[in-house]
């Protein structure tokens, strides 16, 4: 592993400096298609691990949903056309002679979450789930007398006869050439984000505000101790009476933001907007059925949300790597930027410095040890390479922990 550190890293958590941050929240359909794809590898992975000891080759990150269609009005919203769950990817069908029940892993895996994500939402008669899955190799399977009866060849990855037959059994590598990046600790605008969404999505604002939706967005732009906060909070149309109701409780959200943002920078000065796209007079207004614009012809797909820390922070280092629904054993475009963002965390508690984390995969080279790493600090003086390369190498070696909290969905992956 090649260590490089630096220093330079604008500490986005000072007073001073500019913040630019996005978090799209529980209900979005990017967040929701983020969910599906986590949700069915979680699934498959589970199974796997039951009947035979070990993770089968999958991917399920190019899944995307597809809005389905609905009637709502003042106290009334239904659907009246289905929310499309497109599976898109590879899964291991079979292990020799044993057959996985594919479609019903993944359809119930995503049914369920989708239930979760959006208890209004009807979903054995609103969801209709699309497995597009394939066993096809990637690139590296050529073919030449008797390679296909090799223990561990390319021509088995999708189609192992048996555990042998899986690479990563033998010796784990990196799958890919990628990236993974992450930074610690978080900003005032970035922690406004977070905290105020997860506030708004989370069961017990949800039981005491029954009428408002999870497909919340908040953008925060922060200069210097000036915060400017947009959000767009849906209501449920079952909910929402008549006009002025609609009109009290988007007040009331604003309040209940403003509130909110006060209590997480209470040295800040916070100005909060709420649904400035509503026309009161026609009226066009975020109400819906079931709490998400994904009932209503909006589409989600894995990776174009949240980043794996659940934040689109635009002035931040970031990966464009769709973390869900990735491989959780090998795939370095889900456990370098889980590993990236530990070791940033890590770093910050031994130093007390802003880190930043870039490790750097080379596909075939050994998984645990990444081909390069940066690390870049806050303050003068940047970190000791020898302090940098422990914490990564510590990181590296505790991937199995990653794994386990993966398949227990306790880490997030957007």
């Amino acid at each position: 592993m090649d260590v490089n550190t630096t220093t330079g890293l604008s500490a986005a958590s000072a007073l001073t400096g500019v913040e630019v941050v996005e978090r799209k929240g529980a209900g979005h359909p990017d967040t929701l298609a983020d969910g599906v794809a986590e949700a069915i590898s979680r699934a498959y992975s589970r199974y796997c691990l039951k009947e035979f000891g070990a993770n089968l080759h999958h991917n399920t990150d190019k899944t995307s949903l597809l809005g389905g269609a609905a009637d709502v009005r003042f106290g009334h919203g239904e659907l009246t056309a289905p929310i499309q769950v497109l599976v898109n990817g590879r899964i291991t069908a079979a292990l020799g002679d044993h057959t996985i029940p594919v479609a019903d892993i993944v359809t119930t895996a995503a049914r369920d979450y989708l239930a979760r994500a959006l208890p209004l939402l009807d979903t054995p008669r609103w969801v209709d789930v699309r497995p597009r899955l394939t066993q096809a190799s990637s690139p590296g399977a050529v073919n030449a007398p008797d390679t296909a009866e090799r223990e561990a060849s390319r021509q088995r990855w999708f189609a192992p006869r048996s555990l042998d037959d899986l690479a990563e059994r033998h010796r784990m590598f990196s799958n890919d050439s990628s990236a993974g990046v992450a930074y610690w600790p978080l900003g005032i605008g970035e922690q406004l984000a977070v905290g105020i969404e997860a506030h708004l999505t989370g069961e017990a604002f949800r039981t005491e505000h029954p009428y408002y939706g999870t497909d919340i967005k908040v953008m925060v732009v922060r200069h210097g101790v000036r915060v400017q906060l947009t959000a767009c909070v849906p209501q449920i149309a079952r909910e929402t009476p008549d006009l002025d109701t609609y009109i009290a409780r988007r007040a009331q959200a604003r309040n209940l933001i403003a509130e909110l943002a006060g209590t997480i920078a209470p040295e800040h000065h916070v100005t909060v907007c709420v649904n400035t796209r509503d026309v009161d007079t026609r009226p066009e207004l975020y109400l819906t059925a079931t709490g998400s614009s994904i009932e209503s012809g909006d589409e989600g797909v894995v990776g174009r949300g949240n980043r794996a820390n659940g934040l689109i922070s635009m002035f931040r280092p970031w990966s464009a790597e769709g973390v869900s629904g990735k491989n959780p054993v090998y795939h370095v475009g889900k456990l370098y930027n889980l590993a990236a963002a530990e070791a940033a965390r890590r770093l910050h508690e031994e130093t007390g410095l802003d880190c930043a984390v870039a490790l750097v995969s080379q596909s075939g080279r050994d998984l645990t040890d990444p081909w390069q790493a940066i690390v870049q600090t806050s303050g003068p003086n940047a970190i000791l390479a020898s302090r940098a390369r422990r914490v990564i190498a510590d990181v590296m070696e505790d991937l199995g922990t990653l794994r386990e909290q993966l398949l227990d969905g306790k880490l997030a992956t957007a």
